[in-house]
């Protein structure tokens, strides 16, 4: 069973950094692929980007060059690292597992979801 839980939400201003994680309790989410995913209000969920079960990486093109996606395995934890934040990066954030045959951006291929943890990103 894949439990997720995010954490590492907050206030930010615009330029700077945060880190979230993605924890799961059940150890499950080894075997899948992963993905950090947003939802601002009013607006339809993005994804952010994906990684394979191997640790290969897929970006949205906004957000290239400013986020980055691990996993530590040991510790069965993901991180999505967010640099040089903009205003318009506020959304919930969630993260999900995927036992789909590729890491795919659709997220409808995502069976497991945590509950998402705010960022707000202040100009």
């Amino acid at each position: 069973q894949v439990q997720l839980v995010e954490s590492g939400g907050g206030l930010v201003q615009a330029g700077g950094s945060l880190r979230l994680s993605c924890a799961d309790s059940g150890r499950a989410s080894l075997y899948y692929h992963m993905g950090w995913f947003r939802q601002a209000p009013g607006k339809e969920r993005e994804t952010v980007g994906v990684i394979s079960r191997i640790g290969d990486t897929t970006y949205a093109d906004n957000i290239k060059g400013r986020f980055t996606i691990s996993r530590d395995y040991d510790k069965n934890m993901l991180y999505l690292q967010m640099n040089g934040l903009k205003p318009e990066d506020t959304a919930v954030y969630y993260c999900a597992a995927s036992d789909f045959y590729v890491a795919t951006m659709d997220g409808t291929k995502y069976r497991f979801w945590g509950q998402g943890t705010q960022v707000t990103v202040s100009s």
